[in-house]
């Protein structure tokens, strides 16, 4: 055979050597290495997706490569061999490298809108003063979260054993009202100065040990004031806590100070207890249920108050369309934009 009949075949011979070697070492490997070769020898897809040629090919090698003596008379032709098809899977894999997936296959690997039951998240706040009610608020389902006043003597003791049983932990933070209730001692007041601030609030988390977030007791006018917000916010994102808005009032800046500081954060949309007899708790919690299947997301704050905790327990224990997760869940839900719930 001319040497340039050889030139011509060279890349048939290192795909073969190299595909080989894949074989031997790994298929993934050399799988991986088609859509290179193909770059190089693109007359090899063509090939691959033809018909199988019918004539025989005959494979040669330079007499360097082969044992012979210095006459130059060693036989050209190795072995006449039937030239055949590539595999299935080697034929698809080469398509899928051009092409892309068979259309049975696309979308396997792609994540598809989540369409799910409807989600509620719940907190009961104002914990730690009440031992009967801390108690009980206690003994609800662990994915209700507790959110414990700071300045309560029993307070450390009991957030640290609500921890201990799986609930979601926060500090009730007191802050200043626009009326003339008292949210408690170290109060975050609007018009103090941020260091001030921050070692009020340094001083209320240290009080609620295995916390992860806080919310507001109170706070009507504190909440209303950007300015006020800064050091809370930024004491919260060194610390990775999120900040739960009460919306204890109308003008509350909570929410958007802390998105601007980077700090996960969402408000509450249903209040179960401001009226405290049995039948407003119970039009309050299927109020929670329908703006859930309505939005995708839905959370209330309750009280430990017996009636909230009485009537809570026996409604979360039956099944009304929805499906109870723990507060930080349902604030991650709402900041990446809700969900898709399914529809009947």
């Amino acid at each position: 055979m001319s040497r340039e009949s050889l030139v011509r075949r060279l890349p048939e011979l290192a795909f073969a050597v190299l595909f080989g070697g894949g074989l031997i070492l790994g298929g993934g490997a050399a799988l991986a290495g088609i859509p290179r070769l193909l770059d190089v020898l693109p007359g090899m897809a063509a090939q691959a997706g033809a018909e199988p040629a019918r004539d025989v090919v005959r494979f040669a090698l330079p007499a360097q490569f082969l044992n012979v003596d210095d006459s130059g008379h060693a036989p050209q032709v190795l072995y006449p061999v039937r030239a055949s098809p590539l595999p299935h899977w080697l034929t698809q894999a080469i398509g899928e490298v051009r092409s892309g997936p068979p259309p049975a296959l696309r979308g396997v690997h792609e994540v598809a809108p989540v369409r799910a039951r409807p989600v509620i998240a719940i907190c009961i706040d104002d914990l730690g003063e009440d031992l009967a009610g801390t108690d009980k608020a206690m003994a609800l389902p662990q994915n209700v979260a507790l959110s414990f006043l700071p300045f309560a003597d029993s307070t450390p003791f009991l957030a640290e054993a609500a921890a201990r049983k799986g609930h979601l932990v926060l500090a009730h933070v007191p802050m200043e009202a626009l009326g003339p209730q008292n949210p408690g001692p170290m109060t975050l007041k609007h018009g103090m100065d941020a260091n001030e601030i921050a070692r009020r609030l340094g001083w209320h988390l240290a009080r609620v040990p295995g916390l992860v977030g806080i919310n507001n007791h109170e706070g009507s006018r504190f909440t209303a004031d950007p300015q006020a917000l800064i050091p809370v916010m930024a004491t919260l994102r060194a610390r990775h806590l999120f900040f739960f808005d009460s919306r204890t009032g109308p003008e509350s800046q909570a929410m958007a100070s802390a998105e601007a500081a980077g700090v996960m954060t969402a408000a509450r949309d249903i209040f179960l207890d401001d009226d405290q007899s049995p039948a407003a708790v119970a039009m309050e919690l299927e109020q929670l249920a329908r703006q859930a299947k309505r939005t995708g997301i839905a959370i209330a704050i309750g009280h430990p108050h017996d009636v909230t905790l009485t009537l809570l327990k026996k409604w979360l224990a039956e099944d009304h369309g929805v499906t109870l997760v723990p507060l930080d869940e349902a604030i991650r839900l709402k900041s990446q934009g809700g969900i898709t719930v399914a529809t009947r």
